[in-house]
């Protein structure tokens, strides 16, 4: 019987047909399997990427913020200098002019006085004058002029037959007095003013003090007090 060697195959030959196919099958396996890998490398480089994207979006609209309340801030700084400054200017101004016109209502309440004054001059310069209505018209000035200064705070100090106090009166001599207590006020020379409570000039007063006689008595009614006192 005539065989067909190329119809038979043999088994060796038919496995080392297949080995020597498998090289260039492993091949195509280790370069799908690179590649792959690549993709999956670019994947994740380009998630990466959107990730550092979103942040610095993020990020940048922080800043955004961030600088518009800075601006925000410097232009509520600038207007509060502003204040400030437009503040102190109206209270320097303000100063001034209470030093410059701190005596205003004293002054318009003194014009009337002035008035009378020169009423009463005028009056006493005329040739048949009437001393006593002269007279009457400067006690009526000096009336306005004491309720004005009243008004203000000033007061007079007139201390005759009160107690010396040394706080308030300057001693400017003494006078014997059998009528009057030692200490006591006889006369006053000259008045002193208070402002609003404090001294601005004291009284300038005369002092009675005992005479001389009643005081070697008293002096001597002292002694013989202290010698019945002694055992």
């Amino acid at each position: 019987m005539v065989t067909d060697e190329n119809a038979v195959s043999d088994p060796a030959e038919q496995a080392a047909g297949d080995t020597k196919t498998s090289p260039d099958a492993n091949k195509t396996t280790a370069e799908s399997g690179s590649e792959s890998k690549a993709k999956q490398e670019i994947a994740s480089e380009e998630k990466e990427a959107d990730a550092v994207k979103e942040e610095l979006a993020k990020l940048q609209e922080q800043l955004n913020r961030a600088e518009e309340k800075a601006n925000q801030h410097w232009d509520e700084l600038l207007r509060a200098k502003a204040d400030l400054e437009n503040t102190r200017r109206r209270l320097q101004r303000d100063v001034e002019n209470a030093h410059k016109y701190a005596v205003e209502k004293f002054v318009q309440d003194l014009l009337p006085v002035i008035d009378s004054l020169e009423m009463g001059i005028n009056a006493a310069n005329e040739v048949d004058a009437d001393i006593h209505k002269v007279k009457e018209g400067n006690e009526l000035t000096l009336k306005m002029f004491n309720d004005c200064a009243n008004k203000f705070g000033v007061e007079a100090i007139d201390p005759k037959g009160e107690p010396f106090n040394p706080e308030f009166h300057q001693a400017m001599t003494m006078q014997e007095s059998s009528e009057h207590e030692p200490n006591t006020v006889l006369a006053v020379m000259q008045k002193g003013y208070l402002l609003n409570g404090r001294l601005v000039r004291p009284a300038m007063v005369v002092v009675a003090k005992a005479a001389e006689k009643e005081a070697a008595q008293q002096q001597q009614n002292t002694q013989d007090a202290n010698a019945d006192e002694k055992p």
